[in-house]
């Protein structure tokens, strides 16, 4: 009887361990895609934010993060002018000079995507409070991303250490490019 007590046992670890490595399903609008197995879930810092995730240390620095929010703005001609006033670019550079905006679409949205790179972000906890202290934070590298669909918006931030956020940028394209 050990044995097959011994068999059941492994079976259910090697099944826990399956569960755990599947990522989470996150829905952005009428759209949903699983995270890839490493993203850390955590409860959102605030309540505009639908879903929080801590992605893996990069080289022993700490781990950047991608926050949802739903129920956002869906024209990035709005959007990405208040973005972009958040940073502050490196000496003798522009923000044009270090940013980028591309689009692609997905099926039954369109994504418009904002990246800056290398700049020191103005960071507010809570941007529309006069009240949130302001952070100067240095070498960061934030890449915004606007699902619109027909009747919704969905805002995706991915946020952290240049070389943590490039290191980890090319799983998170895959994961908003596999939105269905």
């Amino acid at each position: 009887m050990r044995p097959v007590a011994a068999f059941a046992l492994l079976l259910a670890l090697s099944r826990l361990s399956f569960a755990q490595d599947t990522g989470t399903l996150v829905k952005v609008g009428s759209l949903q895609a699983t995270t890839p197995a490493d993203w850390k879930r955590e409860k959102p810092a605030n309540l505009l934010r639908s879903y929080q995730f801590r992605l893996p240390e990069v080289n022993d620095l700490p781990g950047c993060e991608v926050a949802v929010f739903p129920d956002s703005h869906p024209n990035p001609d709005k959007s990405i002018p208040k973005w972009k006033n958040q940073f502050i670019p490196p000496e003798g550079k522009t923000i044009d000079e270090i940013s980028r905006t591309t689009k692609w679409e997905v099926k039954g949205a369109t994504v418009t995507v904002f990246e800056i790179v290398g700049a020191t972000w103005r960071y507010k906890a809570a941007p529309n409070d006069p009240k949130s202290p302001e952070m100067l934070l240095d070498n960061y590298h934030v890449v915004w991303v606007i699902v619109a669909e027909p009747e919704q918006a969905t805002h995706i931030r991915m946020s952290g250490l240049a070389p943590v956020v490039k290191a980890q940028l090319p799983a998170f394209e895959k994961w908003v490019k596999s939105l269905r």
